[in-house]
């Protein structure tokens, strides 16, 4: 039985590739010329291997501009979610839930697996968060509190945390005004309890504390419930 085709090779990289993170929803992948000098084989391979990934909608072209990293790896996993979240507030205190699990095991991974790029990352946005608070620039604070969630999910180095953590963090902060409030509302009444939390879970990531990190991060979600859902208490997680 035959291997896979050069095509089929070069498609699995470039897909490993969008699944590690090297490039971003939104950003614009590196041309043909260099992706092929970088991964030696002819344009016509790398080509031809784009088209692929571009008709299952995973990058996407804009004219006279190139080719970008859809983001599908994102919204396909929790897109039909916005809309049924949005429409029944019920369905808030479970997503709250889900996050206390899924993202006090991304902070326990980021804080052991994070490499030096990672923790540049968080820390420019920890310094931008500082600066916004003292602005009073709510919102510039609140897309780098999502930002920063992000970059978190990006340090524990698994792909389907990093892509689930991200759909749910853009689902939160971009599509749903939770409890008729919204985050930035809860970003003017709580700004200095959340800014606090932020700044100790960088410290324990930062520090490599892994069970800190996680206790954290699970405080700052139960904060955050307390706040948008104080008539549903904060259930306990394994």
């Amino acid at each position: 039985m035959s291997g896979p085709t050069l095509t089929e090779r070069i498609t699995r990289e470039l897909e490993t590739r969008l699944i590690e993170g090297v490039w971003s929803p939104g950003e614009r992948i590196p041309s043909e010329r260099a992706l092929a000098e970088s991964l030696g084989v002819a344009r016509s391979t790398v080509r031809a291997a784009l088209q692929r990934l571009i008709a299952r909608g995973l990058l996407k072209t804009r004219a006279a501009s190139g080719v970008y990293v859809s983001d599908r790896l994102q919204t396909g996993l929790i897109s039909p979610w916005r809309q049924l979240v949005g429409d029944h507030p019920e369905l808030r205190p479970d997503m709250l839930e889900f996050r206390l699990m899924l993202e006090g095991t991304t902070a326990y991974l980021a804080a052991v697996r994070a490499t030096e790029e990672d923790l540049a990352r968080m820390g420019e946005l920890v310094d931008g968060l500082v600066d916004a608070h003292k602005r009073g620039d709510t919102v510039l604070e609140s897309r780098l509190d999502g930002d920063f969630h992000t970059a978190l999910a990006n340090a524990s180095h698994n792909a389907m945390l990093r892509h689930l953590q991200g759909s749910v963090v853009k689902m939160l902060y971009e599509h749903i005004s939770l409890n008729n409030a919204g985050l930035f509302e809860l970003r003017e009444q709580a700004s200095e309890s959340i800014l606090a939390q932020h700044l100790a879970l960088w410290e324990a990531i930062r520090t490599r504390q892994p069970e800190e990190a996680r206790r954290i991060m699970r405080e700052h979600i139960g904060f955050v419930w307390r706040k948008l859902e104080p008539d549903s208490p904060v259930p306990i997680v394994p």
